[in-house]
């Protein structure tokens, strides 16, 4: 599964539309959210089988985002 980073000025993701994805065939899941201050950015890090699926909610539950790309998740 790929990992893919949606960046976005606001917050608001709901549980309820990632749930109905994935009940739909389309797992997404939040891993989690990052926030950076200086520039009031906020990036949040998908579970998803690609960036696709990833924009496909964030369309679906209305919340704006700057981009969406895939990322490496080099967390240890």
């Amino acid at each position: 599964m790929a990992a893919s980073m949606a960046e976005r000025d606001l917050e608001g993701i709901t549980r309820e539309t990632g749930q109905r994805m994935t009940a739909g065939g389309r797992a997404v899941r939040r891993i989690r959210s990052t926030f950076l201050p200086g520039g009031s950015r906020r990036t949040c890090l998908f579970e998803a089988p690609n960036a696709e699926a990833v924009k496909e909610l964030e369309e679906r539950a209305e919340i704006p985002f700057t981009r969406i790309v895939e990322v490496l998740d080099l967390a240890p």
